[in-house]
């Protein structure tokens, strides 16, 4: 298949994006989740590139000791290796100074030979003084003026470098997450010309609005990058302080990026259908829709599981709903790619830290970002009651992974707990923490366990995509309903809730009902009934792998989002942004893996 487009026409800006487990720049979800969207743009021929920061030193190699205690050392990696430099230089005004910035690019190439650029802002220069020069060295580091530094290059500076690249005919700019919303600011100034800020008029504020578009992705409040007044001031400059006050994105004295964000969208949407309900709360003055999470197919289906969708339906990479088709997979056939995923995950962390995992034992999951909110330690609330389930039922073991930020105390203490109850559950559970958890380790965990633990505190989940992966790899979840899996969860077919719809101020009830279900219900099949448990791993594929993709979350972006007016059909949308092949200046053949 050739490429349908001709020049970029969405610009997606993004503060991290996971492009490779070798280039460490991405936390999380977040980053992921950026990361997979524009490799289902590249899979779908859509006109898009990405915008990042190059984050040197990255987010953070983790090191774990014997009793859990996390420390954070700078992750080594070296640009020129991976990505091309380009020639375009520009400046971003901070402080009253001009910070010099450059770009590499790293080219994503799709199924069909489509190309997705992205640009990865460096203000690594010799004309830079020491300070500045490591604006762009850590993902998410630094205090509030470090961090509003980068989402002044992020926005402002990313517009501009797009302009000496010679991206200046976009049409689209998708703000994911508040980050980026200085790209209001910088548009708006092109949009001006020669005119001043002070001069804006709410018709030059509807002509920015129809080009932007703002994913939100918090669904409480705190999590909302917020600066105060003379901070901003400091940063920004008397003009475009005046301006983002004249637009009301200040509350009592305090920048919100999300308000900006808001402000400057024709299209806002949330992560998953319940997180648009809980922003629409948050935020009653906007109408903020709802486009689901998805993770990118391929990237997170492990090679047995590929091998065996590629025999029974290969239409399955173009086209991510073929993997309905599971359904009628012949179930020995799903436990043997299931075996294959599992010895690979448990040769992994033999060879990583000298485990032996037991290939025949029910293996729960839970690797994610150790945050207190995701509550990695709610399994072992009675450690008591742990060990007489796997005296009565059957034996299990649990495998877990996560970074947490290096100024999380509530975070890294929640890992200390894991491992402490690790050491107190060994002559009965076998308890692996892995340490660096990145997107191999992901690849891994989520493809080799037999049950996807998630425990979030109820409602801070705005979707949450790790049980997605595990869903591309017949791994059924036991969660929490909040964020995505008020969507996916269709009781004993893809996995089981924990607790009541309804919030309790109380987590006792979630951790009965936690272990009541592991006990009476998925113990008792994984052993006694393995023919039925395959079988919910087989409709786990079919009613969620099929859905909870990136390739149909992009569509979506490109029939309600991308457009200034989001209600156009289908094929008006295609005509418009699909159009014939023409070759992309200055692309190079790096690809992603």
């Amino acid at each position: 298949m050739q490429s349908l487009v001709d020049t970029p026409k969405v610009a997606y800006f993004s503060m991290e994006i996971a492009l490779e487990s070798s280039v460490p720049t991405y936390a999380g979800g977040l980053g992921v989740l950026a990361g997979d969207t524009l490799r289902s743009g590249a899979d779908l021929g859509v006109p898009m590139l990405g915008v990042t920061l190059l984050h040197r030193k990255g987010y953070f190699e983790q090191r774990l000791d014997g009793q859990g205690n996390q420390t954070e050392l700078p992750a080594t990696w070296h640009p020129e290796d991976v990505l091309e430099p380009t020639k375009a230089r520009t400046s971003v005004t901070i402080e009253g100074r001009k910070v010099k910035l450059r770009a590499w690019r790293y080219v994503i190439r799709g199924i069909g030979g489509h190309t997705v650029p992205v640009y990865l802002l460096d203000t690594a220069l010799a004309e830079n003084s020491p300070y500045d020069q490591t604006l762009t060295d850590f993902l998410y580091g630094g205090d509030h003026h470090y961090r509003l530094c980068q989402e002044v290059i992020l926005g402002i500076g990313g517009i501009q470098m797009l302009d000496a690249l010679g991206h200046s005919h976009l049409e689209i700019y998708h703000m994911n997450e508040g980050h980026a919303a200085f790209i209001s600011l910088a548009l708006l100034e092109k949009q001006l010309a020669d005119r001043a800020l002070s001069s804006v008029t709410e018709e030059d504020r509807q002509g920015l609005r129809r080009k932007c578009i703002f994913t939100t992705h918090t669904p409480v409040p705190a999590g909302h990058d917020q600066f105060q007044k003379d901070l901003v001031q400091q940063v920004l400059g008397p003009e475009r302080t005046t301006a983002l006050e004249g637009a009301d994105c200040f509350t009592d004295g305090t920048l919100n990026m999300t308000y900006v964000a808001l402000k400057y969208s024709h299209y806002i949407n949330g992560v998953a259908m319940h997180h648009a309900e809980i922003s629409r709360g948050m935020f009653p003055n906007y109408p903020i829709r709802a486009i689901t999470n998805g993770v990118h197919a391929v990237t997170w289906t492990c090679p047995a599981f590929r091998e065996l969708y590629d025999r029974h339906f290969p239409e399955w990479r173009r086209d991510n709903l073929y993997l309905r088709y599971a359904i009628g997979i012949p179930l020995v056939e799903i436990k043997a790619a299931h075996a294959a995923a599992k010895r690979a995950l448990f040769e992994e962390i033999k060879k990583k830290n000298g485990s032996r995992l037991e290939e025949s034992v029910m293996t729960i999951g839970f690797a994610r970002r150790a945050t207190a909110y995701k509550r990695a330690n709610l399994l072992f609330t009675d450690l008591d009651h742990l060990r007489r389930i796997a005296d009565r039922v059957g034996p299990f073991q649990i495998v877990l992974g996560g970074k947490a930020h290096f100024r999380d105390e509530p975070g890294k203490a929640t890992i200390r707990r894991v491992f402490e109850a690790a050491a107190l559950l060994k002559d009965k559970i076998k308890i692996v923490y892995v340490e660096n958890y990145d997107i191999l380790w992901g690849q891994f965990i989520t493809s080799g366990v037999d049950l996807w633990l998630n425990t979030p505190q109820r409602p801070y989940e705005a979707s949450g995509t790790s049980g997605m992966k595990a869903a591309l790899n017949g791994v059924p979840s036991l969660s929490v309903p909040d964020g995505w899996w008020f969507e996916g969860h269709v009781e004993g077919v893809t996995g089981w809730d924990i607790g009541q719809e309804e919030v309790s101020e109380s987590s006792a009830q979630e951790v009965a009902d936690l272990y009541n279900k592991l006990e009476h219900i998925v113990l008792p099949m994984f052993y006694g009934r393995p023919d039925a448990y395959t079988g919910v791993m087989r409709s786990t594929i079919a009613l969620n792998g099929s859905f909870f993709n990136t390739q149909r979350m992009v569509s979506q972006y490109l029939l309600n989002a991308f457009r200034e007016e989001p209600a156009l059909t289908a094929p008006q949308v295609l005509v418009e942004l699909l159009r014939p092949e023409k070759a992309m200046p200055g692309q190079s053949n790096k690809t992603s893996s």
